[in-house]
């Protein structure tokens, strides 16, 4: 997976969209989903393109319509390697927060 893809794709808000498009609704065409952005089907289609090279959309042909569906495996393994190593660290203190306020509260009893 080249990271740098994922990341640039995902700076843009148009992309975003598209992707926030294909998670409410996985297996879009083009038409559809140019349904709901501003700007002209070439455009789209190049956003498209974009994710899909960070495949981060993946793409079928059933007949002549081509569907996009949304690839979340990058989006889990940026949670994976950025974001969740950080989380672990806020919940170990939570829970040692909670198993610190119930064992003062047991004291108290």
């Amino acid at each position: 997976m080249d990271i740098d893809k994922v990341f640039k794709s995902l700076a843009d808000p148009s992309r975003r969209r598209l992707l926030d498009l294909l998670h409410r609704d996985n297996g879009q065409t083009l038409s559809a989903l140019c349904e709901h952005m501003d700007m002209s089907r070439q455009a789209v289609t190049q956003h498209l393109q974009l994710l899909e090279e960070a495949n981060l959309v993946a793409v079928v042909w059933q007949g002549r319509e081509k569907l996009h569906y949304l690839n979340p495996v990058p989006l889990q393994e940026i949670y994976e390697r950025w974001i969740g190593k950080f989380e672990r660290g806020r919940l170990g203190a939570l829970r040692d927060l909670k198993r610190k306020l119930e064992h003062d509260d047991d004291k108290k009893t």
